[in-house]
C-alpha cells in the first residue's frame, strides 16, 4: 500500500495523489538512438583495435600484410573492445523488443488477412536474429566456438529472410495506402537489403581466396565487407524510423504504450 508519514502515523494516499510519471517519446528518435547505439560500439571497437591491437587483431594463419581486423576480432577478442560491444547489444536487443511490438500492431490492422501468416513468420526471424546477434555478442569464438559459428549463421540467415520478407510485407501485403515515409523506407528497405546480400557474397569470395592464396590485402578486405554486412543490417532496421514516424512511445509508472 502507498503511505505517506504524518507525525506517527501512515496516511494512504489515494490513486491520485501518487507523484505522476509521463514520458512521451517520438518513435523516430527512439530508433534512431536503438541503431546509433551498436553504430557507434562497432566504429569504437574497430578505431580502438587497429590503434591499439593492430598486430593481433589483423594476424592471420598466412602471415601476410592487412590493415583491418575482422567483426569478430574487432568485437570480441580484446577489452575494452568486447566490454563495449556487449553493452550495446544488450541494451538495443532490450529496445528491440518495443520495435517487434510495434510492427506486430501495425500489421495486424493495416495488411491483407491472408498476409497474417507471412508476417508472423518475418516477427519470428527478427526475434531470432536479435537473440543471435546477443549469443555471438557474448560468446566469442575464442570462448565458444560453435556456439559462436552457429549464432553467426543464424544471425546471417534469419537477417536475410527478416529483410526480404519486410520489404515483401510492404509491397505486396498493405491494404492501405502509404505514406510518403513509408514510400521512402519501402525504396530504402530494397536497397539495403541488396547491398547486404552483395557484401555477403563479398566476404564469402574474399574469404576463399584469403584461405586458398594467402594474398596480402585479402583479409582486409574481407573485413571491410563484414562491416558492408554490419552497416547495411543497421541501416534496414532504421528505416523503422520512417515507418513509425508518427508515432510516439508514452511511458509512464503504469508501463508503455504506443500513440
Amino acid at each position: 500500500m502507498n503511505t505517506m508519514k504524518s507525525g506517527a502515523k501512515y496516511i494512504p494516499l489515494g490513486e491520485s495523489e501518487l507523484p505522476r510519471f509521463r514520458l512521451l517519446l517520438p518513435f523516430s528518435k527512439v530508433a534512431w538512438f536503438t541503431v546509433l547505439l551498436p553504430f557507434s560500439a562497432f566504429t569504437f571497437c574497430v578505431i580502438w583495435s587497429i590503434l591499439y591491437n593492430f598486430e593481433l587483431s589483423t594476424y592471420t594463419h598466412c602471415k601476410v600484410y592487412n590493415f583491418l581486423p575482422s567483426v569478430s576480432a574487432a568485437i570480441g577478442h580484446y577489452r575494452p573492445q568486447k566490454d563495449v560491444w556487449k553493452a550495446a547489444v544488450a541494451v538495443q536487443a532490450v529496445i528491440r523488443v518495443l520495435v517487434l511490438i510495434m510492427y506486430y500492431e501495425y500489421y495486424k490492422g493495416n495488411v491483407y488477412h491472408w498476409a497474417r501468416g507471412i508476417c508472423n513468420f518475418a516477427l519470428t526471424t527478427y526475434a531470432i536474429e536479435n537473440t543471435s546477434l546477443v549469443t555471438l555478442s557474448f560468446w566469442s569464438s575464442n570462448e565458444n566456438y560453435a556456439l559462436h559459428k552457429l549464432s553467426f549463421i543464424t544471425f546471417l540467415i534469419t537477417s536475410l529472410v527478416y529483410m526480404f520478407l519486410t520489404w515483401y510485407i510492404t509491397k505486396n501485403c498493405q491494404n492501405i495506402s502509404k505514406t510518403s515515409d513509408e514510400e521512402v523506407s519501402h525504396k530504402w528497405k530494397y536497397r539495403l537489403m541488396l547491398a547486404n546480400i552483395s557484401a555477403i557474397f563479398a566476404a564469402c569470395y574474399f574469404f576463399y581466396r584469403h584461405n586458398t592464396f594467402c594474398e596480402p590485402l585479402v583479409y582486409s578486405m574481407f573485413a571491410l565487407a563484414e562491416y558492408l554486412v554490419v552497416l547495411s543490417n543497421m541501416g534496414f532496421h532504421m528505416t523503422a524510423a520512417l515507418d513509425f514516424a508518427n508515432r510516439s512511445v508514452l511511458i509512464s509508472r503504469n508501463g508503455f504504450r504506443i500513440i
